[in-house]
């Protein structure tokens, strides 16, 4: 494989032909139509941990809080709250909101919620989000009062995402049934879910906020790239979620549509695992960061879109530390700490990955540590087996993995946590001082001192090298001129901010 300077890129892009597809027209006035990747893992919003799942359930589901579309916390189903103490947080809870069966949203739903998520018998996904959460009750007066083990300034930041369910729909219809017909109080309502095909809602026509301009919603699956860019095109959809730079060079030769771009917080990274044998040795992990280039990846491949990065942060973080480089590229100095390594450094590394990943990076990361002397074996399998190794014990893990990740708190609590914290099932890391470090940092509530807590964060990560970041990830878009929406950095579909333009 062969990478890309930009220079050349531009060049590549610009001979690109331009389709010849008539104007996209709407493909039903009354529904919208959106193409995702994947199906939705689950519609349980707290058992959840992947885009496709995201983009759907949040349109059912309320949450405690919410951001707007500036990224700042706002208001949902609390309407305003009170921190009576480092660890103690009041809420006021609307009145006036109804589940999709008619039945009223009230504290003890909220709180049920609550308990939901931080149970570890559950196992919630986002358990690490939330854990710092010990107490959850109604108060007298109808608010709610949630009691974290000790400070923790990214509660706010994890409450955006707290959805919130119905306790007597969930214990009556227990986890899976609920999953496979979610009851809850957004601005749209499940309607029917064709498992490997399609998700379909309808308005919420008694929702106590924004009402969604449209009748219906579809999301679909639909895995290849150009068939997605097709059904564009065509009419056949009027939003498509994960392009890439040349689909959506096509879309801006077409008529009709247009690519939309914007920069999350999700942050590209190459795990690495330092229980498998050869990479116990921190001058082999160091070596791998050494031989990726993130601006060649980024400007070669991705087209400039995406922006590299050198800690395991993006700069819509709290926790990001400007001017913070990491690990720099030099492949001399990675060919010099490989020599000195010797055989244990000739072990064929396995490197996980998943289709729903772009595997040009891949390819190119592999390419990179070949090119300095190592050998590394991509292994390829589905989102849901990709998870799961992902989440095993160190020693089952892989050698190395690619990951995207986005807490969508927009807090490094979110992203560091439970990427490094030994407790988490996402950590291949066992370290006690680092733990020690980040529990620090989840309690500290001075903002300075808790920054430079990070700080120290950031250099482990350099000098450890449990993880090389990569780059602050894009989301690229395709939309019909129709369409009247936005791109936000926590990657939210949220389909009563959207409408079709006049």
């Amino acid at each position: 494989m062969r990478l890309v300077p930009k220079t050349l890129f531009v060049a590549m892009l610009a001979a690109t032909t331009a389709l010849t597809a008539p104007s996209a027209a709407l493909a039903d006035a009354e529904r919208l139509v959106v193409d995702l990747v994947n199906e939705p893992t689950t519609l349980d919003p707290h058992l959840q941990w992947n885009p496709d799942s995201y983009y759907v359930y949040r349109n059912i589901f309320d949450n405690l809080l919410t951001r707007d579309d500036e990224g700042q916390i706002v208001p949902q189903i609390a309407t305003e709250w009170e921190q009576v103490s480092d660890t103690e947080t009041v809420f006021t809870i609307r009145d006036d909101v109804l589940f999709h069966d008619g039945s009223p949203l009230t504290a003890e739903d909220v709180v049920f919620s609550v308990q939901r998520i931080t149970d570890p018998e559950f196992g919630s996904p986002q358990l690490s989000q939330f854990e710092s959460i010990i107490g959850a009750e109604v108060l007298e007066d109808g608010r709610v009062k949630l009691t974290t083990a000790t400070g923790y300034p990214a509660l706010f930041a994890q409450l955006v995402k707290l959805s919130i369910v119905p306790k007597a729909v969930v214990e009556e219809l227990g986890r899976e049934a609920f999953n496979l017909a979610p009851v809850g109080s957004g601005p749209y309502r499940f309607d029917s879910w064709q498992r490997g095909v399609e998700v379909a809602l309808v308005r919420n026509d008694d929702y106590w906020g924004d009402a969604g301009a449209f009748p219906a919603a579809v999301f679909r699956a639909v895995p290849d790239a150009s068939t997605r860019v097709a059904n564009l095109t065509s009419g056949a959809s009027d939003l498509v979620v994960g392009m890439d730079p040349d689909l959506a060079l096509q879309l801006e030769a077409a008529d009709g549509v247009s690519p939309l771009s914007a920069l999350t917080e999700r942050v590209a990274y190459l795990s690495v695992n330092r229980a498998k044998p050869g990479l116990e040795d921190v001058r082999l992990r160091r070596a791998i960061a050494h031989a990726i280039d993130r601006e060649l990846l980024v400007e070669g491949l991705l087209g400039g879109f995406d922006s590299p990065v050198g800690q395991m942060l993006t700069p819509a973080h709290v926790g990001w530390v400007e001017g913070l480089e990491g690990v720099p590229y030099d492949p001399d100095a990675a060919r010099a700490l490989i020599a000195e390594i010797g055989e244990p450094a000739t072990r064929p590394l396995g490197f996980a990955t998943s289709p729903v990943f772009d595997q040009r990076i891949v390819q190119a990361i592999q390419q990179m540590l070949g090119d300095v002397g190592l050998t590394v074996e991509i292994e390829m399998t589905d989102m849901a087996t990709y998870l799961q190794k992902s989440q095993s014990a160190p020693e089952d893990a892989p050698d190395m993995g690619f990951g995207r990740w986005s807490c969508a708190c927009q807090d490094a609590d979110g992203v560091l946590y439970p990427l490094l914290h030994s407790s988490s099932s996402w950590s291949r890391v066992r370290d006690d001082d680092l733990d020690a470090l980040l529990e620090s940092a989840r309690s500290e509530m001075d903002p300075d001192a808790r920054q430079a807590l990070y700080a120290q964060v950031h250099e482990w990560v350099a000098t450890e090298v449990p993880q090389v970041p990569l780059y602050q990830a894009a989301i690229l878009y395709g939309a019909s001129d129709n369409l009247d929406w936005t791109p936000t950095s926590n990657e939210s579909l949220f389909l009563n901010r959207m409408g079709w333009s006049e």
